[in-house]
């Protein structure tokens, strides 16, 4: 399962990638939006972790033009920030799930293998 772990917060972003990859997961980096999108479109990345409160462009945007272009994609939330505003926007927008940092990562792991599912 590959996945893209996006987060303007690279100490925490690598720490994630390597706790996902001791779990299975192929897991990518990408520290803005731009970036994100850029490797959204090389293909073969069906599951996002995206960071809401980033530097030029922030997390509702990335979800929206996610959802725009790849809406198989299944996004999950990790924000230290959101407000319930933030949550419901989210979810309309077609976010997966929407957890507060700091993450669990089983119930990370978790929410990403019940997203898997819906992706494969």
């Amino acid at each position: 399962m590959r996945v893209l772990l996006v987060d303007d917060e690279w100490q925490f972003v690598e720490a994630l990638a390597e706790r996902l990859q001791l779990r299975g997961f192929d897991a990518l980096v990408a520290y803005d939006g731009p970036s994100a999108l850029e490797l959204l479109g090389q293909g073969g990345v069906g599951l996002v972790v995206l960071d809401l409160r980033m530097p030029d462009m922030d997390g509702l945007e990335v979800l929206r033009r996610i959802k725009e272009s790849w809406p198989k994609t299944q996004v999950i939330i990790a924000t230290g920030h959101g407000d319930e505003e933030d949550r419901r926007q989210c979810l309309e927008l077609g976010a997966f799930a929407f957890l507060s940092k700091p993450l669990n990562i089983k119930e990370l792991s978790g929410l990403l293998k019940e997203a898997w599912e819906m992706v494969a």
